[in-house]
């Protein structure tokens, strides 16, 4: 009993700090195909929006496009951590993006009391994107450069978060898939974490929250131990830019610090897997996960003075998202 009433002690300055801020929780699609990881984040949506929290969701569903792709007989094709998306797969897109998932998760919400509104980006013209060209990528593991068609992929070029910031004013959490759409109604598959980081900013969102299969970003992907819990916004930068992470992680991290170059306060990485880490996270001192802070951000100065790829002297590949 005095354990639980010193953690709501602990939790009270927090919850003064975050009411009426507005969040954006991203997750990715292992974390929805997971029946209990998905009801535990319903939960504790539902306790942050009771509590007077903004909330809106973004999610991908990346594991589920796979699986459809190949049960239809497809071939899925990524490439450092992006879709290439041919006429099929953005079919495929469209049904597990807007549809099974973004149902799965606003059925979820309802039964914890959340009044979810489901939605992708091209309602209510949110994302505006046009059509990548066709761009040069330097292979992770060998070096070589090829040029790379990625089909029907897009690039946010400009988001209207009127609608978002309508809805949760009444109280309601948009939940909203990432697929876009340029000026002529041409759907576009759009990776969800550079939607969220948009979405974020556009808002002036205070947090910007990743949930990924990973407790955070990991110097070593196979030792949890190894977790970085904190950096300034310019450590994580340079994490991107010297070539430290591979697979998902990478894109994941480089659209977290564009969010906070591009004004939100923080963003975190964290587990969506492991039962009210995001509660821990925003709720207690030592929090979950990682957190990427803003330059003159009052935590900024507990960062480490050097990266561990630095002072291990080690070429170690960071935590897979």
């Amino acid at each position: 009993m005095l354990k639980d009433i010193l953690l709501l002690k602990q939790a009270l300055p927090y919850l003064r700090q975050h009411k009426g801020r507005i969040m954006v929780v991203k997750l990715g699609g292992e974390i929805a195909a997971n029946v209990d990881a998905l009801d535990s984040l319903a939960s504790d949506v539902s306790l942050l929006v009771h509590v007077g929290i903004r909330c809106v969701v973004v999610h991908g569903g990346g594991p589920q496009a796979t699986e459809l792709s190949r049960r239809l007989g497809l071939q899925p094709e990524m490439v450092q951590g992006r879709r290439v998306t041919d006429e099929q797969t953005l079919d495929v897109a469209k049904m597990v993006f807007a549809g099974k998932i973004n149902i799965d998760i606003i059925s979820a919400f309802r039964r914890h009391g959340v009044r979810g509104v489901g939605m992708s980006g091209v309602a209510a013209d949110i994302i505006h994107a046009s059509r990548r060209a066709p761009t040069e990528i330097t292979d992770e593991d060998t070096g070589h450069k090829r040029v790379v068609d990625f089909g029907h992929v897009g690039d946010v070029t400009s988001v209207n978060t009127d609608v978002l910031s309508l809805l949760m004013s009444e109280g309601y959490v948009p939940v909203l898939s990432s697929l876009g759409s340029d000026a002529e109604g041409n759907i576009l598959n759009i990776n969800a974490d550079t939607v969220s980081s948009v979405i974020a900013q556009d808002l002036a969102a205070n947090k910007l929250i990743s949930l990924t299969g990973a407790p955070g970003l990991l110097f070593d992907k196979d030792d949890p131990s190894t977790l970085v819990p904190l950096l300034t916004v310019a450590q994580a930068r340079r994490v991107v830019d010297r070539g430290w992470l591979r697979g998902g992680m990478r894109p994941k991290v480089q659209t977290l610090v564009e969010a906070v170059e591009g004004g939100v306060p923080r963003a975190h990485i964290l587990s969506g897997r492991e039962e009210g880490a995001l509660l821990l996270e925003l709720f207690t001192r030592d929090g979950a996960g990682t957190v990427i802070v803003a330059t003159n951000d009052a935590d900024a100065a507990l960062a480490p003075t050097t990266l561990p790829w630095e002072s291990q002297g080690q070429s170690k590949q960071g935590a897979e998202a």
